[in-house]
């Protein structure tokens, strides 16, 4: 199949300090895990090409995923939010199904995701599903919470295995490019 149109696209992980949104993104990107914390300082800007299927033609185009990662600590949101939301056109809002509070502290990310970019399409990962003992939320919990956002679009991940990283992703990808053939579309 001909690839008839090539984009990049600016995309966020959102959450609190140790969900696993740097574990998220060096399993999709290097297909790699580390059980070690990673701590990450500041931002770090971290790219992947896929290929999906555009919306409005039904032919494959290419994406290059510009992936943004920042630390998760509260006091930075409101210093690095414009820097870092300024021009992303998604994210993924990233909880710790070990940790209920975590669920509950991505309203505050999305607030400030959403005063910079208006409504930027979300997908909503409830990650370390592989610590089934240790889980205090259930797909339910975090789809319930989604609810209330503008389409939502749940997946229960693990970063250690793999399971549904590459298909939240991919996800995103879609749901961006869909919301931009929309709004081209509305624009005449």
């Amino acid at each position: 199949m001909a690839i008839n149109k090539s984009t990049k696209r600016k995309i966020c992980l959102i959450g609190e300090g140790g969900v696993g949104k740097t574990s998220l993104i060096k399993r999709y990107v290097f297909d790699q895990f580390s059980d070690g914390y990673l701590i990450t300082i500041g931002t770090k800007v971290t790219k992947k090409e896929i290929r999906i299927i555009n919306p409005v033609t039904q032919e494959e185009m290419r994406v290059t995923m510009l992936i943004w990662d920042i630390m998760g600590q509260k006091g930075f949101r409101d210093i690095l939010r414009d820097a870092y939301f300024y021009g992303a056109q998604g994210a993924l809002a990233v909880c710790d199904v070990t940790r209920k509070e975590t669920l509950y502290e991505l309203e505050g990310w999305i607030e400030s995701l959403f005063a910079v970019t208006k409504n930027a399409p979300l997908v909503f990962i409830g990650n370390k599903v592989d610590l089934v003992d240790q889980a205090q939320l259930t797909f339910k919990d975090v789809r319930q919470f989604a609810s209330k956002y503008e389409e939502p679009t749940v997946f229960l991940s693990s970063a250690k295995n793999g399971v549904n990283v590459n298909l939240a992703f991919k996800t995103l990808a879609e749901k961006i490019e869909k919301k931009d053939a929309q709004s081209r579309s509305t624009r005449g």
